[in-house]
């Protein structure tokens, strides 16, 4: 969709975070005379009535002239008021409000699906995943640049699409959530880094949410694909031009703990900064997608020597108080929390788990935290009976606490001197905080570190 389809219809804007602002934005800048309704909350309409800034951005957020906002929840009545609406995409797309304003032809659309409709020509690696997402895509950005192409990087790594409305660059890197993934396209190669259970509260079933991550597929021309889930191969083995990482036959890491092409090393793992195996496929997922796109990887490989850690993703903190503090806030799946123990060989090691609940189940993650090895687990949050449930039943040592703040000072008073504390939750931050950053720099805060810089993911925007 393109902004000329907004001209002279019946506009909202539902959501005022980051994406909304930045949709809003737009509006002022391509379409100033066109009326517009924003659905947002009480508190959000506080902030923009303030002159707040976008967050993240250094510049105050431009209103449309013509603009009403309405600080209640909508319902199916509302929204059947509008012909279109630009959805922020926290806003699940299978609510019952939506699908019943749907089918009175009210059109829902996004901020994603605007700067794709204005950019049909723009060359774009889009990359989606469960996890792994945003340090593949920051990957692939650092590599692009390292060969001197002016490359973007956004999306659901921190930056809308569309706050780079009107700006150019040879290539662009967005990460897509599995709530835009279809909304965006085309996509000169469409990567997906891994496959797990997560956001079934947005999508409604397993089922739909694999589904909706793999609508990449369609509108990507080359789509690249993680060799080693081979249970989720078969949904993707139709596409006219599939590719595979992971594998032999092609970017992997071999038996010699070597990343290499087909049967050519390239560059030593231990080269890279970032620790656990499933960094290394990160890398080669990176390499490969790179190379689809008809870039040089070989040449930019060692590059990722000089790669870091984003922040809240294995991030480590420094020592302070006798332990080492280690912030993987962005662990939001039980999985996440695995290949944390996997990559972090400090012990002993205290671990915070818990937070919003999904309703996952945990029994088999449980199994593999209690082999672990000398790890005791601080478990709070809304779905701290589930957790405790299944540690308990796997044998696994465990204490309960109240929240966030309580965990890290049991967790401060009963890891030995010399230890690790680690905030990798296994579960969304939306019982206690807005998002998994801000429960990172509270637990940076609480911690003893200075939280400001822990938020900054370096290469976001074009360079």
């Amino acid at each position: 969709m393109k902004f000329a389809t907004l001209e002279g219809r019946r506009v909202a804007v539902w959501g005022a975070g980051r994406e909304g602002r930045a949709a809003l934005a737009a509006l002022a800048r391509r379409l100033p005379d066109q009326p517009a309704t924003l659905l947002c909350t009480e508190h959000e309409a506080q902030e923009l009535d303030s002159g707040s800034r976008v967050p993240g951005a250094g510049s105050r957020v431009r209103l449309p002239s013509r603009l009403t906002t309405v600080s209640q929840k909508p319902d199916a009545e509302t929204l059947t008021r509008f012909d279109i609406v630009i959805k922020s995409p926290g806003i699940s797309a299978y609510k019952p409000e939506i699908l019943a304003a749907q089918q009175t032809g009210t059109r829902f659309t996004s901020g994603t699906a605007l700067w794709f409709g204005e950019n049909p020509g723009a060359r774009v690696i889009g990359v989606t995943g469960t996890k792994g997402k945003s340090t593949t895509a920051a990957m692939i950005a650092h590599l692009a640049r390292s060969l001197d192409i002016r490359t973007a990087l956004a999306g659901n790594i921190g930056l809308p699409l569309l706050e780079l409305d009107g700006q150019s660059a040879d290539l662009w890197v967005v990460e897509l959530s599995s709530f835009q993934t279809g909304e965006a396209g085309p996509l000169e190669v469409g990567l997906v880094t891994s496959l797990f259970p997560e956001h079934l509260d947005w999508h409604g079933t397993l089922e739909r949410y694999l589904g909706d991550k793999l609508r990449l597929a369609n509108v990507s021309r080359t789509l690249l694909v993680n060799a080693a889930q081979p249970e989720y191969l078969a949904r993707s083995a139709d596409h006219g031009q599939r590719e595979r990482f992971a594998a032999v036959e092609g970017w992997h890491l071999d038996a010699d703990g070597w990343i290499a092409r087909d049967s050519t090393r390239v560059l030593a793992a231990s080269e890279l900064t970032l620790p656990g195996r499933h960094n290394r496929d990160n890398a080669c997922a990176a390499l490969a997608a790179l190379e689809l796109a008809g870039f040089d990887a070989v040449a930019a490989a060692p590059a990722l020597a000089g790669f870091r850690a984003l922040p809240h993703r294995l991030q480590p903190l420094g020592a302070r108080d006798g332990h080492h503090w280690f912030d993987d806030s962005i662990s939001t799946t039980p999985q996440a929390v695995l290949a944390f123990l996997e990559s972090i060989r400090e012990r002993p090691l205290g671990v915070i788990l818990g937070g919003h609940d999904r309703g996952l189940d945990w029994a088999e993650a449980a199994a593999g935290m209690a082999q672990a090895g000398a790890v005791h687990f601080f478990v709070q949050g809304r779905n701290a009976d589930r957790i405790a449930t299944a540690l308990a039943a796997a044998g696994a040592a465990f204490s309960r606490c109240r929240d966030l703040d309580d965990a890290v000072r049991c967790a401060r008073q009963l890891t030995p001197a010399g230890g690790a504390i680690a905030l990798s939750p296994g579960a969304p931050s939306f019982d206690q905080f807005r998002d998994y950053a801000e429960r990172g720099r509270r637990f940076a805060e609480l911690a003893g570190f200075d939280p400001a810089p822990e938020g900054q993911i370096p290469g976001v925007g074009i360079a």
